[in-house]
């Protein structure tokens, strides 16, 4: 199934391919603030709509995610790093995507305060 999504404004538009079967909340101090339930998908199966250069990245802690967020909107609707074993990965904010019951997706809680 793929799956439309963007910021709020519209300026950062994508498509992901796959099947929502749950999403992750942390608990760390970005994702808190933030209020992101995040799907965790291969890389290659997010496709921008937009041109990279429309984004802004935030990097905090370790560096190694990169927060996408829209620099007139303010939204944050993806992420991009590795897993464990070195697959590039996205982290998509599922409250970013269009047509999402929310209420009846399986949300697993991340202590990522103590990581």
């Amino acid at each position: 199934m793929k799956h439309q999504g963007s910021c709020h404004c519209g300026r950062i538009a994508f498509e992901v391919e796959g099947e929502i079967q749950g999403a992750m909340a942390c608990n760390c101090s970005m994702c808190q603030r933030k209020g992101s339930l995040l799907w965790f998908v291969p890389h290659d199966k997010l496709e921008l709509k937009t041109p990279p250069e429309d984004m802004s990245t935030y990097l905090f802690n370790k560096h190694v995610i990169s927060h996408r967020f829209c620099p007139v909107c303010g939204i944050h609707p993806f992420g991009e790093g590795t897993d464990p074993k070195g697959n590039k990965m996205a982290a998509i904010n599922i409250r970013c995507l269009e047509g999402i019951d929310l209420e009846s997706v399986p949300v697993q809680h991340f202590d990522g305060r103590s990581k």
